[in-house]
């Protein structure tokens, strides 16, 4: 919601922040849902679209957005992680590191409260 004392830059940055489809589609004339266009299903979408997400190593919101967009398409949390795997060898390892954490929160897993579970061993705690 826009208020008055709201300023510009403020409504760009929190809108592209959520991922905003109403303000992505009618401010900057992106059009989000060309499902049509792809040739693809839904839930292929979504992966393809996670892939990319992963080679430009995206922000947390954005991994919510095409997460919670595969879920609905169907897409299992199994899949989702196949399709890190798939495009380990083009990204690199790296960006799947980086993305790991967020991706993680995206799917409901916490890896970083994980990883501080670890004991000396490296067993979950």
């Amino acid at each position: 919601m826009v208020t008055r004392q709201d300023r510009f830059h403020e409504v760009v940055l929190r809108s592209l922040a959520v991922h905003d489809e109403q303000f992505i589609e009618s401010v900057l004339g992106i059009r989000l849902e060309n499902i049509g266009a792809s040739k693809l299903d839904p839930k292929t979408r979504a992966l393809v679209q996670l892939g990319a997400l992963l080679a430009v190593d995206a922000g947390a919101p954005s991994y919510q957005w095409i997460v919670d967009a595969a879920f609905a398409s169907g897409a299992t949390v199994e899949e989702i992680a196949g399709a890190v795997i798939a495009v380990a060898p083009t990204v690199g390892v790296e960006r799947l590191v980086s993305a790991a954490p967020k991706l993680g929160l995206a799917v409901g897993y916490d890896v970083d409260a994980a990883l501080e579970r670890l004991d000396d061993d490296g067993e979950i705690g």
